[in-house]
């Protein structure tokens, strides 16, 4: 009997194998960062090449990554891909960039495009519309993720040709016609997006982590990445999906075949109605899963985001009620009120002004608790999958040990002979890993722009690998010890670099000047103090004279003269001494100066 079910599980693997492989899946991803007429953007081409890596983790048939595209190559490359999914179950398309809403259709803006009037548009852009074509052959689904609704320049510029032409804020609303057909937009109809601080844009970030959940529906996948989106952007951005599915759940990565049933896992199903209480996220969702489940792991997890909830209910009375007392307050003011009955409408105003403070303490230490809960929720699930996965992997091994055990000798020599020839030809046609599909002069770029990032590269990135992107390798090299050919730019290189979280080559700066960041500045010493040749402030030496000979002589000269001097004269009838006596200057006298000393000679009238 065991042999027989082990013998049904292999035939069924297999068919489910063929199944997986016969499915084919292709991608197209698109970033524009490099805008020729306005500024240029950060994310996009960082946000193209981490949605591409997902895409190719995900098993997919095909997938393009193209960056920076003008108009020409943005309508090639949208033909090219509508060729490639006529054969396809699955298409996928993913943009990145600025786009544009005129008279409620969306455009997508290629780099290359400068938008001086609203007429431009039709003739300069690529209108949305142009990408569901392009998805359309797709027999089960067909997907447009937009990533194009940042605040666009082109539209503070733009002319008007007709006053009562409309160019809306974001994206306009899109409803697909055709079945099996999803749009996601990065933030909904008539708002805009945020690249955010970090190297990836919110949305790009929570889709790489929720859309390849294996056996996670895409419509669930996507509730994710809203929740995800709306919590790191302060609840200012929230994503938003247009269009729908049929009943059957649609992943973008197939759950995992099981080669032995598992058993059943108790917490399975509190698992599932607590997932779906946390999407809900209402107080009536959380008071139902409790009925349901009153005490364990979960129930805990529950009675926390009721917490939660009950402390953003209790900020919202608050600030209501501060709200009402300000009115009141007003109110009496206006109505030139007395006094006391002012000072006592301040008094409730500031006692609910502090009560709304409170309250909003009170929920970020209920968000913080709830938060960590989640946490340990998470780490709880994954302990418990490593266990489940070991139990099976156990008990698998314990089926193949009683298989063989069955079998006769031949044939079990058989079969080890079958799978030693399957594994050698699994190994023979396995794919290796290879690199995206870019152009020497895109990857270059691309090496270009993380040198400039850790500071080995001055100059911008412009595809070109020359003498000077050559040096930057090599100083990278130098500083980060590593051995890579400086000729050519590699993705292992990329890769390196990238690994590099800040700056590694260090900052050269001229005398007088110090590294602060990325930057020189001067450096400026306090009063007294001058810069040396080491870029250090010192103190300034006075310099003393030197006496010399000559000075010398000159002052012994001075002295002997002061010596020689007879003493200042007096008035007539004071005494008058010279450097021999003293006598009484007599009535109607003077005495005469000669070449600047006094004479010994009275001069009388």
């Amino acid at each position: 009997m065991r042999l027989r079910l082990f013998v049904l599980l292999i035939i069924a693997s297999w068919f489910g194998t063929g199944a997986a492989l016969a499915e084919k899946r292709v991608a197209l991803v698109m970033g524009n960062s490099a805008y020729k007429n306005v500024a240029r953007l950060a994310n996009p081409a960082n946000d193209a090449a981490l949605v591409g890596g997902m895409f190719r983790k995900a098993g997919f048939d095909n997938v393009d990554v193209r960056l920076d595209l003008n108009a020409a190559d943005m309508r090639r490359s949208l033909r090219e891909f509508a060729g490639r999914t006529r054969d396809a179950e699955v298409a996928v398309i993913y943009y990145a960039g600025h786009g544009i809403e005129l008279d409620g259709t969306n455009y997508l803006i290629p780099t290359d495009a400068a938008l001086e009037t609203d007429g431009d548009v039709l003739d300069e852009t690529v209108a949305l519309d142009r990408a569901l074509f392009a998805v359309e052959p797709a027999k089960q689904l067909r997907l447009v993720i937009l990533d194009a609704c940042r605040d666009n320049p082109f539209a503070k510029t733009m002319k008007r040709t007709i006053a009562a032409r409309a160019i809306g804020r974001g994206l306009a609303k899109v409803e697909p016609t055709s079945p099996n057909t999803m749009i996601a937009f990065a933030a909904k109809a008539g708002s805009t997006a945020s690249d955010g601080d970090a190297k990836n844009s919110p949305f790009a970030a929570a889709l790489v982590e929720r859309l390849p959940m294996p056996g996670l529906d895409l419509r669930k996948a996507f509730g994710f990445v809203r929740d995800d989106v709306l919590k790191s952007t302060g609840y200012k951005q929230e994503p938003y999906v247009y269009g729908s599915l049929g009943g059957d759940d649609v992943p973008l990565v197939a759950a995992k075949p099981v080669v032995v049933g598992p058993q059943a896992n108790p917490d399975s199903e509190i698992r599932r109605d607590y997932e779906l209480a946390l999407q809900l996220g209402t107080r009536d969702g959380w008071t139902a899963f409790l009925n349901r489940f009153p005490s364990g792991f979960y129930s805990d997890l529950a009675k926390g985001q009721l917490n939660k909830i009950a402390a953003e209910e209790t900020r919202a009375a608050a600030a209501e009620k501060a709200r009402q007392a300000e009115d009141e307050k007003s109110r009496l003011a206006s109505e030139r009120a007395k006094k006391a009955e002012q000072e006592k409408a301040a008094a409730a105003a500031k006692a609910a002004e502090d009560a709304k403070a409170a309250a909003e303490k009170a929920k970020q230490i209920e968000e913080a608790k709830a938060a960590a809960a989640e946490q340990r929720r998470k780490e709880a699930e994954a302990a418990a999958a490593k266990a489940l996965a070991d139990k099976q992997a156990a008990e698998k091994a314990l089926a193949d040990r009683l298989a063989n055990d069955t079998k006769p000798a031949a044939e079990q020599r058989t079969t080890e002979k079958q799978q030693v020839t399957d594994t050698t030809k699994v190994a023979a046609v396995a794919p290796t890993s290879t690199p995206p599909s870019l152009s020497p002069q895109e990857t270059a770029k691309l090496v270009q722009s993380e040198l400039r990032r850790v500071g080995c590269l001055a100059e911008a990135a412009d595809g070109e690998w020359n003498a000077s992107s050559q040096r930057s390798l090599t100083l990278f090299n130098k500083y980060a010890g590593t051995t890579f050919d400086a000729k050519l730019a590699s993705f292992e290189a990329l890769d390196a670099i990238k690994a590099k979280p800040g700056r590694v080559c260090p900052l050269v700066c001229n005398r007088g000047f110090k590294a602060d960041g990325d930057a020189c500045v001067k450096i400026t010493c306090r009063a007294g103090y001058r810069v040396n040749d080491d870029n250090e402030c010192e103190k300034v030496q006075d310099k003393k004279p030197v006496a010399t000979r000559e000075d010398a002589k000159k002052r012994d000269t001075e002295r002997k003269q002061t010596e020689a001097a007879p003493s200042k004269p007096q008035s007539a009838g004071q005494m008058y001494c010279d450097t021999r006596t003293c006598r009484p200057v007599q009535k109607g006298c003077r005495i005469e100066i000669v070449n600047g000393q006094y004479s010994h000679r009275e001069v009388c009238n």
